[in-house]
């Protein structure tokens, strides 16, 4: 049960529109975002929200969340970690993302640590598709408590953003991109080239002690990878624009591997998927061998048609025993349309067949990132990366609901941006330890109206604004149902002495009180 406080602290009087929209147009015109009174500095995306056939309104969860990192390249709307309810609402936005020197984020998710639910996000900078920094956990107050990171045969700080599992062990799976040197002759390189080899550490989050290093270098050879290294390269040759170093240097490596997803198989071994060899590996986690793997050109799996996949991420396996990916199926935002799959994968006959698959409602070729997660209820979240929607299907593949933020939901010419690296829904309940924000001025009929909102606060079902000459002698008393992030209530009583904001639960408790300094 959230805790009460009673916080006391000035109402400003500040001219701003509840909500701005701008028509979408051409690629100079800022795209649709929304602004509140009560919170100026915070311009999420708007969200559109579109129902399936299969939609039930008992599917979801009034205590369950969608995860986000959407990333724009323009000012408005801003990129900034958030959370938002099952109708696209604003529930938290980490303002420290609206700073212009703030490092970006990626891949906010719940998870479970230690018996609590905490969040998880990876910040620091990115750029050519990985990350150098840190995964930040955050308690349910926005507070982060710890910070875990490389070590061992790495340096800190070395952490890409990709994955970042929590074991039941206290330990979180890292992944990270090391420049290294090695023969490329056999794909068109140099004898003395370098790659990115693809590493990664099982780290005890407590102490920060290494307990696991794998290298994909020391298992995997450079020839099974499917980024084909001569196009690559005269692709780099072609672009007048690009002034990177040659392929293959090590101020550029090849990327022949690129892991985005480690996560532990039900038998305890580690799942990897690797996009640029089309492939996910079974590793055993005591010595790093791999056991098997799924796909590409050294699959152990006779795999249906249906079942191969390309360019793949977030490979897991779910409590049935199937393995669940988002088959990207594309390396470009214009190629043949992403899909969810849900593989069943008989490790004794080493067959690999669809059981379900997961299409978007219309043709949505996620050239980069996306990912599925199977939930507790049976139904498959996917989101869909670069293409800035995430959706919900049932067990069997039928669309609950199919939501976009940003332009693509205005603009039928979508050129890209807005997309959210991954997409995951889960149960949170937030108590934020700000105080709610509320802003007092006179909206377009003169009228004074107070505006509040509480960034993160889950457990608000009502507010109640109350006036009068003093706390004792009240002349007004509205109660009005939260609805959205901000909400308003008119000040009926414009010469009143004593105006105060309460936020309540459900129960009728407040949660917190807002009043004007003496």
């Amino acid at each position: 049960m959230a805790y009460q406080r009673r916080i006391s602290r000035p109402l400003s009087l500040t001219a701003a529109a509840t909500l701005v929209v701008v028509l979408a147009g051409c690629s100079d015109t800022p795209i649709p975002h929304q602004e509140f009174v009560s919170r100026p500095d915070l311009k999420p995306p708007e969200f559109d929200v579109a129902r399936g056939d299969a939609w039930d309104a008992e599917s979801t969860a009034d205590d369950e969340y969608i995860y986000l990192t959407p990333n724009f390249d323009t000012d408005t709307p801003s990129s900034a970690a958030m959370i938002v309810d099952m109708n696209g609402e604003v529930v938290w936005m980490d303002p420290s993302g609206q700073h212009d020197d703030d490092a970006g984020h990626f891949g906010l998710r719940p998870q479970e640590y230690q018996g609590e639910q905490i969040l998880t996000y990876f910040k620091g900078p990115a750029s050519g598709g990985w990350g150098y920094g840190d995964i930040y956990l955050m308690d349910d107050s926005y507070q982060v408590f710890n910070t875990v990171t490389t070590g061992g045969s790495l340096p800190p700080h070395e952490t890409d953003f990709h994955d970042m599992t929590i074991t039941g062990d206290g330990t979180m799976l890292l992944l990270a991109y090391v420049a290294t040197q090695t023969d490329l002759t056999e794909v068109g390189g140099a004898e003395d080239g370098w790659v990115e080899d693809a590493v990664i550490q099982e780290v005890d989050m407590e102490t920060g002690d290494v307990l696991f290093e794998w290298s994909a270098l020391d298992h995997i050879p450079v020839t099974d990878s499917m980024l084909d290294f001569e196009e690559e390269h005269q692709a780099q040759e072609d672009d007048e624009d690009d002034d990177d170093a040659e392929l293959g240097t090590q101020e550029q490596p090849f990327d022949y591997f690129h892991i985005n997803s480690a996560t532990l198989d039900d038998d305890g071994s580690i799942l990897v998927s690797a996009r640029h060899t089309h492939a996910v590996y079974q590793l055993d986690r005591d010595t790093g061998e791999v056991q098997w793997i799924l796909g590409g050109k050294s699959s152990d799996f006779e795999m249906s048609d249906e079942a191969v996949f390309t360019w793949q991420h977030s490979a897991a396996r779910d409590t049935d025993g199937t393995i669940t990916l988002l088959d990207n199926h594309t390396k470009e935002d214009d190629g043949e349309s992403s899909r969810g799959l849900r593989l069943e994968v008989d490790e004794d006959e080493m067959t690999a067949s669809v059981v379900t698959e997961y299409a978007p409602p219309k043709e949505r070729p996620a050239g980069s990132m996306a990912n599925t997660q199977p939930l507790d209820n049976g139904n498959m979240m996917v989101g869909w990366g670069a293409q800035p929607y995430y959706s919900e299907f049932t067990n069997e593949g039928e669309l609950l609901y199919d939501i976009c933020h940003g332009d693509a939901c205005h603009d039928p010419e979508y050129g890209g941006g807005g997309g959210s690296y991954r997409a995951y829904r889960g149960p949170w309940e937030g108590d934020p330890n700000t105080a709610p924000d509320v802003v007092v001025q006179k909206s377009d009929n003169g009228q004074q109206r107070a505006y509040m909102s509480w960034n993160g606060a889950t457990e608000v079902d009502r507010w109640r604004l109350l006036a009068g000459s003093d706390e004792d002698n009240l002349t007004q008393e509205t109660g009005v149902q939260k609805t959205a992030f901000e909400t308003s209530i008119p000040v009926l009583d414009e010469g009143s002495e004593y105006v105060a904001v309460e936020a309540l639960d459900a129960d009728g408790e407040v949660l917190a009180t807002v009043t004007p300094e003496n």
